[in-house]
């Protein structure tokens, strides 16, 4: 089985993010089979939709997500995906369209509920999120499962927020909630393990 795992450079006042830093942890120690492929893109929406689809004409059999989500003290499993393209900040405008005449939002297909437990048991605190707001995570699930979509191709797509890393708190501030890099890479471990499972699960209901 081919994956992409993708994870965001650091933003705003983190000089680290996340997402980088449990892959990299998760990399050191992991155990799978799965023919593993991982990028860190930029916190850019055309520089990373550029980047991203160069790499998904290369074929995978499931692509999962990382993302970092500030003030979140759980492993979240996002549902959704939505057609908007904004920022971080909420202006008060109203949110442009990621893409013309497409679909409002794409699901992923993969067993959420199913893995929030299966996280919760390798002591991980987790939960299934409706989704997964409406910055760059959003797009990078949206496009994703856009550009699969538009090409009729099965391809399971998930995205996971993870809460910062307790050593981002108590090196880089404010004090958030935050969870081990242990933690963090554990989660990714639990997933990666469950995605080499994913043909059993398509069609599954979240």
């Amino acid at each position: 089985m081919r994956v992409l795992l993708t994870a965001f450079d650091p933003y705003e006042q983190w000089p680290s993010n996340s997402s980088w830093l449990a892959m990299v942890e998760y990399l050191r120690t992991r155990d799978t089979n799965a023919d593993l492929t991982t990028r860190r893109y930029p916190v850019d929406l055309a520089a990373m939709q550029s980047k991203l689809y160069d790499d998904l004409k290369r074929g995978f059999d499931a692509i999962v997500h990382l993302g970092q989500a500030p003030g979140a003290g759980v492993v979240r499993l996002e549902s959704f995906a939505l057609n908007v393209g904004g920022s971080i900040e909420n202006t008060g405008g109203e949110l442009p369209l990621l893409v013309d005449s497409a679909p409002w939002a794409y699901r992923s297909s993969l067993p959420l509920g199913k893995w929030s437990e299966k996280l919760r048991q390798a002591r991980v605190p987790a939960c299934v999120s409706y989704h997964a707001g409406t910055y760059l995570c959003n797009a990078i699930m949206y496009l994703s499962h856009h550009w699969h979509a538009e090409r009729r191709l099965d391809v399971p797509i998930g995205f996971v927020h993870l809460p910062l890393a307790s050593e981002q708190v108590s090196v880089e501030g404010p004090q958030l909630p935050s969870l081990p890099l242990s933690t963090l890479a554990r989660a990714i471990q639990v997933i990666m393990s469950e995605i080499e499972l994913v043909d059993n699960f398509r069609g599954e209901l979240v």
